[in-house]
């Protein structure tokens, strides 16, 4: 019985730890929280959750709350020490979260695959890589600079909500290239009201908007569906290699061992997961 808590503890305490890696990725540039979200395992149940969240509050509610706690300790305290990290070490930083990343991708399509694959399966692969790279690539070229309002703010919690809901999608790609990714960040860490209530409002709006036809989606086309979430994973982690810093020997190097401690570390995280939902 003791082994029985100890292990329902390490379990818990497991969770908050993924819980902090998707908070890190919901607030460091180029990485997004919803991916992690699908690469840890609770992307399905976060969908079901926002989709009728009144009905799934007693089920669901006791299985993303150490996650929950993970994401306010990620989003709030570590990750300031990593967006430090990410300001002096940029490329090596994101090399790790590159490596996690593509570390999972095996067991991302495995699952995408759990109910068969039809050639409509690999069409929405193919098809969402396409849409992801034109979509940041043209944000990419298109630099524009543009003032905080109330307006803005809105856009901003409707890109985070959207971060969850559309994994790979994440909200400072999309805000970076318009110059509202570190004013919505500094809002949000300084408890800015002007900032956190309609960015506020947009996040609860596009969840209510979207959680409820993505999660139908899931349930009609469930293949069709993951096979797209991977292809618009694969496509944004392409989207945020660090290109420039692999041109040195010791960038290429660094930057390497980086990627390959990050698959290292997914593995074992995988890992992990069996043998936890095994003796579950």
């Amino acid at each position: 019985m003791k082994q029985e808590k100890n292990f329902s503890l390490l379990g818990f305490l497991f969770k908050i730890f993924q819980g902090a890696f998707v908070g890190l990725g919901a607030v460091l540039p180029g990485i997004s929280g919803g991916v992690l979200c699908v690469i840890f395992g609770i992307y399905k149940t976060i969908m079901e959750f926002l989709a009728d969240p009144f009905k799934k509050f007693k089920t669901h509610v006791p299985k993303l709350l150490p996650y929950g706690i993970g994401v306010i300790v990620g989003f709030l305290g570590i990750a300031k020490l990593l967006a430090f990290l990410l300001d002096k070490y940029p490329a090596p930083s994101v090399c790790v979260f590159i490596g996690l990343i593509v570390g999972m991708l095996p067991s991302l399509f495995k699952e995408a695959g759990e109910k068969g694959r039809t050639t409509g399966s690999y069409i929405s692969f193919v098809v969402a890589m396409i849409v992801i790279f034109a979509l940041l690539i043209t944000l990419n070229v298109l630099k524009v600079e543009i003032a905080g309002n109330f307006f803005w703010w809105l856009f901003c919690g409707f890109c985070l909500a959207l971060s969850v809901i559309a994994p790979g999608m994440s909200f400072s790609t999309l805000l970076m290239p318009l110059g509202l990714y570190e004013p919505f960040v500094d809002g949000i860490s300084s408890f800015d009201f002007s900032i956190l209530i309609p960015a506020g409002i947009g996040a609860l709006a596009t969840v209510i908007l979207f959680a409820k036809a993505v999660n139908l989606l899931f349930e009609k086309q469930y293949s069709i569906a993951f096979h797209a979430i991977v292809g618009v994973v694969v496509a944004a982690t392409v989207m945020i290699i660090p290109v420039q810093s692999f041109m040195s020997v010791t960038g290429a190097v660094v930057n390497t061992i980086c990627i390959v401690c990050g698959a290292a570390a997914a593995f074992a995280l995988d890992k992990f997961n069996q043998k936890f939902a095994d003796a579950k």
